[in-house]
């Protein structure tokens, strides 16, 4: 039992992590440090994204999933609302260097106006 509710809780962190990759950017605008960790780990998550490495926590969860017994998701509510956006169905090599790009454009954005607004102030 504390496997799954380690490996659910971990996938709730992959989640925000993710969030985090994708708009994160965003809490700059309100606190400047912030570029500090956003972009590495926005980087981190291009990378990932567009070279097709397998983020560390993935394996980590299926081996606590594995630990508790589990071969694959049963129907609770992290398992049915959460794992299919980290997780979809049907990802090829060519969608997931899609979304490796579409973050990378995101941000590019986020992080332009940002920079446009520091030099005109």
């Amino acid at each position: 039992m504390l496997y799954r509710i380690a490996a659910d809780l971990l996938v709730v962190v992959h989640l925000a992590f993710i969030l985090f990759v994708v708009f994160g950017g965003l809490m700059v605008f309100k606190w400047h440090w912030m570029a500090w960790i956003h972009l590495p780990t926005a980087v981190w998550g291009v990378l990932i994204e567009i070279i097709g490495w397998v983020c560390p926590l993935t394996p980590w969860e299926n081996s606590l999933r594995r630990m508790a017994g589990e071969e694959g998701y049963s129907e609770g509510f992290i398992e049915h609302y959460i794992a299919p956006i980290i997780y979809p169905a049907g990802l090829t090599r060519d969608i997931q260097t899609q979304l490796g790009v579409s973050v990378l454009v995101i941000n590019l954005m986020i992080y332009g106006v940002l920079l446009y607004r520091l030099y005109r102030s």
